[in-house]
């Protein structure tokens, strides 16, 4: 979802860099995956095709944080659901 996106902080060295992958159009997701020692965070289509990968060695990884989009801004988009009458005795 646009907005969505991963902050990671990796060890190199003397000093600590940081890095963000995000959802930069509508449909797009990030995803993280970690195999074989790899922490990958990979841009997604809606149908999965990777847009762009990062990836980074998992024992140099100090923080992965995931921030998902503003909710708030979601459910103000979505319609509000209809009322119905409820009747008095």
């Amino acid at each position: 979802m646009k907005g969505d996106r991963v902050e990671i902080v990796v060890d190199a060295g003397d000093v600590t860099r940081t890095y963000e992958v995000a959802a930069s159009r509508a449909g797009r997701r990030v995803e993280v995956v970690t195999r074989r020692g790899v922490v990958e965070v990979s841009e997604l289509t809606r149908s999965g095709t990777p847009v762009r990968t990062a990836r980074f060695m998992a024992s140099r990884v100090i923080a992965l944080v995931e921030h998902p989009a503003d909710s708030a801004r979601a459910v103000r988009q979505r319609p509000a659901p209809a009322r119905r009458a409820v009747p008095h005795d």
